[in-house]
Order: structure tokens, then sequence, then C-alpha cells
């Protein structure tokens, strides 16, 4: 962990803070937080070693600016909410303003998020094709994707094509479908519509499909409807869109990467993304990777595949936590 406070990061902070308060005040915080804030400040926490008095009372203090800043005192609370969500995140907000204030009493979704994918199928392969599509635009596209694998191959492309097409589904319509499966799991609102799903979703879902899979899938939807295919592929974020990355960015990601991935998934790429990574390694670091892609045979393309698809995964989170941003296809514009 950082000895330098302001150099922690958000999960790092939030530790910090949590492990200030106690068990159990700790607890019951962490039971308002979905499976990957809970999986990122958990890790945070199991790797924290020697907390200074100065780290905690820096914590404490940001967070005690963050309240007397952003307190609600006099303001509604869903208008609160989507102040807030709105100045931050711009343009990106409106799904997760929805998802939060229309969908923040969805117990039967939301707790799809906590079991695993092939749970997640088990539970969900029988209902209609529509159904399918509407519960996989609530979860995270990494294990929207993983559930897609464990589907059916002739439902596949078919899910995703209802995915890309959905613009909205109806409140009621939602709650109903959250109580079917609230019940299903306990066995083993606002006039707007919540806003799931669309082209975006449909290409984030498919970002984390292996390479193969993948065009298996867009082969289907291209079938149906080729324009749409087209569009869907334009906003998908693919290892070539590296080059759109700024340096910093591409340093900070080679920390997260192992030789040996790098090597094969360089055996895929072009000269000029190869030599972008190769000018942000030191001189003996970037020696040493030319060696080992010289020295290193023939590559199964499925291999090249999946050590991209590893990369491309690494490189999303650290996009979702700030740490960098993706530019090029799927990515925020940088002006």
């Amino acid at each position: 962990m950082a000895a330098d406070p302001s150099k922690l990061t958000g999960p790092e902070q939030a530790a910090v803070f949590l492990m200030s308060l106690g068990e159990q005040a700790a607890s019951s915080v962490m039971k308002h937080m979905g499976p990957k804030e809970v999986q990122k400040v958990g890790t945070a926490m199991a790797s924290l070693e020697r907390v200074s008095r100065g780290q905690v009372d820096y914590v404490i203090q940001q967070f005690s600016e963050a309240v007397q800043d952003q307190t609600s005192l006099g303001i509604g609370s869903d208008e609160y909410v989507r102040s807030v969500l709105t100045n931050a995140l711009g343009d990106k907000a409106g799904g997760i303003i929805d998802r939060i204030l229309l969908g923040r009493n969805s117990k039967g979704i939301e707790a799809l998020k906590w079991l695993d994918a092939r749970s997640i199928a088990d539970i969900i392969r029988n209902e209609h094709p529509q159904i399918v599509a509407i519960v996989m635009s609530h979860l995270d596209p990494d294990q929207a994707a993983e559930t897609l694998l464990f589907l059916p191959e002739r439902m596949q492309s078919d899910i995703i094509l209802r995915i890309a097409t959905l613009d909205g589904v109806q409140p009621q319509a939602l709650q109903e479908l959250d109580e079917i499966l609230e019940t299903q799991l306990a066995g083993k609102s606002s006039a707007q519509s919540s806003m799931v799903g669309g082209e975006q979703a449909a290409a984030n879902i498919l970002n984390f499909m292996d390479g193969s899979k993948e065009a298996v899938v867009m082969e289907g939807v291209s079938q149906v409807d080729e324009d749409l295919a087209e569009r869907i592929q334009e906003l998908m974020f693919v290892f070539a869109n590296l080059i759109d990355v700024d340096d910093r960015g591409i340093q900070t990601l080679l920390r997260e990467i192992n030789t040996e991935t790098l090597v094969i998934a360089l055996k895929g790429a072009d000269e000029e993304l190869r030599d972008k990574i190769l000018k942000n390694m030191s001189k003996r670091a970037g020696e040493m990777l030319r060696e080992d892609l010289e020295a290193k045979g023939p590559v199964r393309l499925s291999d090249v595949e999946a050590a991209q698809k590893e990369i491309l995964a690494a490189a999303r989170r650290l996009s979702e936590s700030g740490e960098i941003a993706l530019g090029g296809k799927g990515g925020e514009a940088m002006l």
C-alpha cells in the first residue's frame, strides 16, 4: 500500500475507512455494497499492512470533507443521486441512475450477481429469450459473457441481438420479473422505463467472450441484421485499440501483465502497436521482449486471442478503477 496517503487508491481508502469503524459497523456498511465493490474493498483489506496514523487521519478527513461538500440536506434523495452521478459521470450516468433509482428494490435480479455463471444460466435457460436478454443486461458485462457461454449455442446470437435492440423495460414488467426470480432464488417506482440493454451493452458483453465464441455469436447476429452487427462491432474495444491508450496508461497496464502473456498477445499485433508497447518499457525490458518475440515459434491463433483477451480484461479493470483511460472503439472520447 502506498506510503503517501494521497496516493491511496479508492478501494484502499475505503478499506482503511471501514477498518477504522470496527467490525460491526464495517459489516453494516458492506451489506449495502455490490459484489464487485465487496471484492475490491475486501482485497484491499487483505493487503493492508502497517497502516499509519497519518493514513487513517487523511482518509477520515477526505470522508469528512466529502460529506460536508455533498450534503443532501434540503434536497430530495433521488434528485441528489441524479445530480451527483450526472456531475461525476456525465453522459454515462443515465443507465446507472436508472439502475439505482428504478432497480433499487430489484432483489431477485440483483441477487443473481452473487451467483456463479453456471447457476445463473441454469435459472434462466428455460425462460423466453427476451426475459433472458433483460436479465443479462442487468449483469456486469464479464459475468454476462461467462453466463452466455453456459447457455445453448443456438440461443447465444439471439440473446445478443435482443440485448442490442433492447431500449427499455416498463417498471411493472421489471417488478414481475424480479418477483419471479426472487421466488426461484428463495427455492434453491417511476413511470419511466428502466434503461437496460442497447448496442453498447451487447458490445460490452462480447468484449469479454473468447474470440472464437465471439465470432460465432456475431455471425449469427449478422445473418439477422447485418447493419446492427456492424454497429456492435464498431462499439467493441479490441486489442488493436490499445494504440489509442496514452503512454502513461500503457505503462500502468504493463505492470499488470506477465511477460509470457504479452509475448503471445503481441504475436498477433501489428508493428505499430508492438512499437508503442516497446517504447513504454525500459531499454533492457524492451530488448528482452524483442528477443522473446524472435525466439517464440508459431503460436496457435486461439492462444493469441486468449492472451489478448486477458490483457483487455486487465485494461478494462484499470479503466473501471480510473487508473487508465481507454480510447478508440468502445472507449470514452478524450478531448
